[in-house]
Parts: structure tokens; sequence; C-alpha cells
């Protein structure tokens, strides 16, 4: 009996061990550096991954929508033109959202690069110009819809004064405002339960944790950090990833735990993309870049 008990505590001893290193194993190794794996683009935005690791993204100056294949680290255009699209991600039937700036739409294009237009006003007045978007478990979609004054637009001026973000219901398709009080929301994505989500206002210089309910609605605003975002992506570990100047990590807690430099002015947006998600897929300027990390991006 003594010996049973001796090799259960050796075993408890293990466990608490092996555990122990999991959590300080480090998000990515020390030595590690992002990869330029091209910079012949203008401004790349919204990547977006799918099942496979396939990321997409955008180079919004030049109307594309381009593919990076997570087999073969090949990139290939998968839509010109593609409505100055900004910000993408899919829904659970493989579809590809769009934040299809160029006329204030969101879009859905399927496999083929069939477009479906799912919205372009909100009571009759024009939207400002979609721009990020998280889709929920149930497959309700969140957008932000700051005001960026396009050179391609002939109007001047916004239809609706506030900066909103607003949420489509997956059953009914409705419509509505869903947080409001920003000066530009920007990125936004939410947990893989579907219980918190991430708004940053980019034109405040702060990131708020909202609580989702059942219903999609959000309740308890809570500042995360002092800092804004252009983009934005989560781990499976649930530490949160906010691009400008590289790309900054933070756990859920809003502790500072990284900062990723990108050699680039200006950091605009990240995702997890590759065979098991597992690799870091940034959009920087002209360039995208990759890093191998320790962690890998959420599904569901």
């Amino acid at each position: 009996m003594k010996n049973i008990y001796k090799l259960l505590s050796m075993i408890t001893v293990a466990i608490a061990t092996f555990s122990c290193k999991s959590q300080q194993l480090p998000l990515f190794q020390n030595d590690a550096k992002p990869v330029q794996i091209s910079n012949e683009y203008s401004f790349t935005e919204g990547p977006a991954a799918d099942k496979d690791g396939n990321v997409f993204f955008t180079d919004q100056p030049n109307d594309k929508i381009i593919k990076w294949n997570a087999t073969n680290n090949s990139l290939t255009v998968f839509k010109e033109p593609a409505g100055r699209a900004n910000g993408l991600y899919f829904d659970h039937d493989g579809n590809l959202l769009a934040a299809a700036d160029e006329k204030n739409e969101l879009w859905l294009i399927d496999k083929n690069g069939n477009v479906d237009t799912l919205i372009t006003t909100f009571k009759g007045k024009k939207l400002n110009g979609p721009n990020d978007i998280w889709v929920d478990p149930k497959g309700g979609i969140y957008f932000t819809d700051p005001y960026y004054q396009r050179k391609y637009w002939s109007r001047t001026v916004a239809d609706i004064k506030e900066k909103n973000v607003y949420y489509i219901s997956p059953n009914t398709k409705e419509v509505s405002v869903i947080a409001t009080g920003f000066v530009q929301p920007n990125g936004i994505i939410g947990t893989a339960d579907g219980k918190t989500l991430y708004i940053a206002d980019i034109g405040d210089k702060k990131t708020y944790s909202y609580a989702i309910k059942e219903n999609g609605k959000l309740s308890d605003r809570k500042l995360f950090t002092n800092m804004g975002s252009d983009g934005m992506t989560i781990d499976n570990k649930g530490n949160v990833y906010l691009t400008g100047e590289g790309v900054t990590i933070f756990n859920s807690k809003g502790k500072l735990l990284k900062n990723i430099p990108i050699n680039e002015n200006w950091t605009a947006n990240v995702t997890f993309g590759g065979k098991n998600h597992n690799i870091l897929f940034i959009t920087a300027m002209g360039s995208v870049y990759t890093l191998p990390m320790n962690v890998h991006g959420v599904r569901y």
C-alpha cells in the first residue's frame, strides 16, 4: 500500500511539474523573428484564416484580396476588384465576409468569389465604412463602423454622425447598434466561448472588453488597456493581440506580455494561420510577415 501511495505521489508531482513548465512556455521561441514573405503591396489589411489555415488578406489601395497558401507558402490573387475591402472574417459555412469600403457595404463572398451584399445602409442612412469583423459561435456578425474619408468617395461627410459597432443576428438577420460611445472604433475580436468581446477605439487610444449576452447584446463595458488597435486577434490561452507599433500582446486581464517589433511604419492587422493555426500572420504597410508560435488561434 505504501508503494502505491508513493507512486501516486510521484505521478502528482510529475503532473504538477509538467503543468508548471507548460504555463511557463514562451509565446514563441526567444530567437524567433517575423519573416517577411512579401513586400509587393501598397497597404495590407484584414487577414483571416480558413479552416485549412490559408490566410486571405487585403491590399486595399490596389483593390485586391490575396490568398496565402499555408501548404506551400505561395501568394495568389483571390479576388480583384474587391470592393476596396478592408477587414475580413470567415463565417461558419466557409464564406468570406468582407468590409467592402468602396460603397460602405458588408459583403459575403463564396468560395468561387461570388458576392452577396449583406448590408449597405442602416435605417435608410449609408454606413460610415465597415472596417473590421468578428463572427460569434452562433453565427452572429459584429462589425465596427468608423469614418475614414476616402479619396474614392464622392461624399465628404458621414450620414451617421456616431461611430458605432453593429450586430447582425444569426437567425433574423436583424441589424442593430450594439455598442456606442467611440471616437473611432476599429479592431474587434471575441473569445472562442462567445462570452467576451474586445473592441478597440483607436481614435481614443483605448480598448474595451464587454460581456456578451445570450441574445448577442453587450454589457459590462470595462477598460481593457490604454491602447487602441487597428486589428486584433486572440490565442487559445486567451491572450489578446493588438496592432499599431508592431504587435502587442496582453493576457486576458490586460497585463502586457510582449511586443513583437515589425520594421514598418505601421502594423495594421494580425491573425493565426497555418495548418495547425499556430503561425502568426501579420499585415504591415506593403508587407506581410509570418512568425511560428507556441500558441494557436481559436476556431469553432
